[in-house]
């Protein structure tokens, strides 16, 4: 039972730090990043299992990430509330070719992350966007400006 427990402890952990530490894309990641993110599931799991190194000990750690996973999945699903606090909500970067100062730095983002993401979708210029809007899952979709005659 102590397994499941720290299991438990250990998953509302994770889910914290990532709706602290912000929505990046793997594809996005520094090396350093992805290099903490090994290290940080390598630390959980020293905490989850300490020296219990049994099948039975490992059954229980993964089945209790797997059950609170599919729990706070349906919990999302089912809640607009919990939806709201689990989940990032969508938040416009750039709205009519300006970019959005208090958003950018509520997601660490840089004029030059925008722009190099904006290049990726063959759009030139932040000039030449309506709406930027880093969606729940770290991508930024860019609706570009239609042209005025």
């Amino acid at each position: 039972m102590d397994i499941v427990l720290r299991a438990a402890g250990a998953f509302v952990l994770v889910l914290l730090l990532l709706r602290v530490t912000g929505r990046r894309e793997l594809s996005t990641l520094e090396p350093f990043d992805l290099i903490l993110l090994v290290v940080i599931g390598d630390l959980v799991q020293q905490g989850v299992t300490q020296s219990d190194m049994s099948f039975t000990g490992l059954v229980l750690a993964v089945g209790t990430f797997a059950l609170l996973a599919v729990a706070t999945s349906w919990v999302t699903y089912r809640s607009k509330t919990a939806r709201k606090v689990l989940e990032a909500a969508p938040l416009v970067v750039v709205e009519r070719g300006r970019l959005v100062g208090h958003n950018m730095r509520a997601e660490r983002l840089t004029v030059e992350e925008i722009a190099s993401a904006a290049r990726l979708q063959k759009i030139a210029s932040l000039d030449d966007v309506e709406w930027a809007i880093i969606e729940s899952n770290g991508q930024i979709s860019f609706i570009p400006r239609t042209p005025r005659h």
